[in-house]
């Protein structure tokens, strides 16, 4: 069985709609993450209010030429920003994508949990009780948006967010109770300075938490530099690939794996080490 590898498809250079998607299928990649304002910025207008049936059509139609899944149309947004009116703009983008997921032929719409400051920096207020509820109050929003829509919410969490270890993630999970709320799962971003010679257990805690409700794997790879976690290309850096693979092949056959922070000259070599240790899992 092989891996079903996919791409953010912002991570490839910019590129005119058509040549896009063929850059991306001569690659053999599946599918993608698709971030509208980041992959066609300067082609179509995707901001709040421009989203159309005729537009998502328009754009899902070119990746299913090229046999190309959008796994996932990438809205990410600080839903807890600390501007009201900033928070509301955001949260009012992202019930837009899910209101017309459904045209680009996607079933599910992803974000992180945001920060309390405008700016996305790291800072351990984020971990405190009141981030939290205004983040399960923006879901839960989000959530009531995609159930009258058949479509599904996917939450990312991370070290620099209010969700962020696996045990955050359960607790939210069970405060909204809701199966239009799935998890986007990046093993990289539950990594610390403190836990990643742990890896294996913090995975398997993290699958018997949540993995049945994983719908999305991100792979990139981490080193340590300066005492923190820095983002690398897959294949290049310390995650053990053979312990998530481990539960993924045989939990989670054929869930889509999208390549992020793997940019050229590595998607190729990325390609190969995750379809090698997805083998031999």
């Amino acid at each position: 069985m092989k891996a079903n590898i996919g791409i953010r498809a912002h991570d490839i250079e910019p590129l005119p709609l058509e040549q896009l998607v063929k850059e991306i299928s001569s690659k053999g990649l599946s599918s993608v993450q698709l971030a509208l304002a980041k992959s066609f910025g300067d082609q179509f207008q995707t901001g709040l209010g421009s989203l159309s049936p005729g537009l998502a059509h328009h754009i899902g139609r070119a990746f299913r030429n090229e046999n190309l899944q959008i796994a996932l149309l990438g809205c990410y947004i600080n839903m807890i920003h600390p501007d009201q009116k900033e928070r509301r703009k955001s949260l009012d983008r992202f019930k837009e994508h899910i209101r017309f997921a459904r045209d680009f032929g996607c079933g599910i719409v992803g974000t992180e949990t945001g920060n309390v400051n405008a700016d996305i920096v790291y800072t351990e207020e984020n971990f405190t009780e009141k981030p939290y509820q205004e983040v399960v109050e923006s879901v839960r929003e989000l959530v009531e948006e995609a159930e009258k829509h058949g479509v599904i919410v996917g939450i990312e969490g991370g070290i620099n967010h209010p969700i962020h270890t696996p045990q955050r993630m359960k607790r939210l999970l069970d405060d909204i109770n809701s199966n239009n709320l799935q998890v986007i799962f990046d093993p990289a971003n539950y990594l610390t300075p403190d836990n990643y010679l742990e890896q294996e257990q913090v995975f398997a805690e993290a699958f018997e938490l949540f993995g049945d409700r994983i719908v999305i794997l991100h792979a990139k790879d981490i080193v340590i530099e300066d005492n923190w976690i820095k983002m690398v290309p897959v294949g290049t850096g310390l995650l053990n690939y053979d312990a998530v693979f481990s539960y993924i092949k045989k939990q989670k056959p054929f869930v889509n794996i999208l390549l992020e922070s793997t940019k050229e000259p590595h998607i190729t070599n990325s390609i190969a080490f995750l379809q090698e240790k997805y083998e031999k899992a």
